[in-house]
């Protein structure tokens, strides 16, 4: 019996699940943040800019996880960007989508959105990339 290329395999196998199920995740935050944003974003319109804060008052209770209205606003903050951009790539994290939220400027997003996907950037690396680029 060869231990090793068992445990190899294992391994393996282990890495792979894990990559499967980080891309799983990642696209469900990524399709979850994108419907809560588009569901305040129109709240929004019918009941004034105040119903984040309710929200964010009722969702904390609610659910005994902290939704604060920066997380809210960020949220609705994505939609609007993807609704821009056409479509959120499943090789960025929200995370990477949250540091491209300040910008104004499509172009540039697109631009990070791209080294981000030809590079494997990190949102460490993403933060250093655009932090160099203001320098």
């Amino acid at each position: 019996m060869n231990y090793y290329n068992q445990i190899k395999g294992e391994l393996m196998n282990n890495e792979i699940y894990k990559r499967a199920k980080d891309f799983s995740k990642n696209r469900s935050d990524l399709n979850t943040y994108y419907n809560v944003g588009k569901m305040l974003s129109e709240a929004g319109k019918h009941y004034g800019e105040g119903i984040i804060k309710e929200y964010s008052i009722k969702l904390t209770k609610d659910l005994n996880v902290k939704y604060d209205m920066s997380s809210l606003n960020k949220m609705r903050k994505f939609y609007r960007l993807i609704e821009k951009v056409a479509t959120a790539s499943p090789n960025l994290s929200y995370s990477h989508y949250i540091e491209l939220l300040p910008f104004d400027d499509l172009n540039k997003i697109k631009y990070y959105i791209k080294i981000i996907e030809e590079q494997n950037l990190s949102v460490r690396q993403l933060r250093g990339k655009i932090k160099n680029m203001k320098d």
